[in-house]
């Protein structure tokens, strides 16, 4: 008589104990699509890299397109660093910027990703609004924070448009160093505050309580 305990049957789904991280299915991704572009690039193969069952990446990221779009997050996040950028002195907020920008897109292989169709774009576009807009406006503060991020953001998507997307030949001839020389006083204007108009202040006094 056989005593030996039956094999568990392989689970799908959710491992359970030690389950390989996100970060190691994203970095396997990530070496797949550079290679292997978009299109070229299956679930499978991505599980295979990673050694994790394609169903775990199903749980994680739903789709390839889910998991393209964490690795473009992934490769956003690392180079343009919200919280970084934020921190520091304000006076050179602008600067750092604009650094964070040029870093991430002259990036080789960031650009190579940025080339793989509309999935690429989405992200880009995504991450702008989400993360970057939004920070900005919550760091800024007051009355016209919006205002102030959505002009700061729409001057750094001009630069990535003019210099990577679609280059203008005196756009891209810049060198990151001049592209912020060039770009700091506007993006510095961009970001502060707004004066009060006249019509805002009577506005304003004329909702104040009248004077004894």
């Amino acid at each position: 008589m056989n005593n030996a305990a039956p094999t568990p049957a392989r689970t799908r789904g959710r491992p359970r104990g030690n389950p390989p991280t996100r970060e190691s299915i994203i970095s396997a991704a990530r070496t797949l699509f550079l290679e292997r572009g978009y299109q070229g690039t299956t679930l499978r193969a991505v599980a295979g890299a990673a050694g994790v069952d394609s169903a775990l990446i199903a749980y994680h990221f739903g789709s390839k397109k889910g998991l393209f779009a964490d690795v473009m997050q992934f490769q956003c996040a690392n180079a343009l660093a919200v919280d970084d950028v934020l921190g520091g002195d304000p006076s050179t907020l602008p600067d750092r910027l604009i650094d964070a920008v040029t870093d991430l897109w002259e990036d080789a292989d960031f650009q190579q990703l940025t080339t793989q169709g509309d999935e690429a774009a989405e992200v880009i576009r995504e991450y702008l609004e989400r993360e970057l807009l939004a920070r900005l406006v919550e760091f800024l503060g007051g009355r016209d924070a919006t205002a102030r991020a959505t002009a700061a953001v729409t001057i750094l998507g001009g630069l990535i448009y003019t210099r990577y997307l679609n280059p203008l030949p005196t756009p891209a001839a810049l060198d990151p160093s001049e592209a912020r020389h060039i770009l700091t006083p506007a993006l510095r204007a961009a970001l502060a505050p707004r004066p009060r108009t006249a019509t805002a202040t009577r506005a304003g006094r004329r909702g104040s309580p009248a004077s004894g």
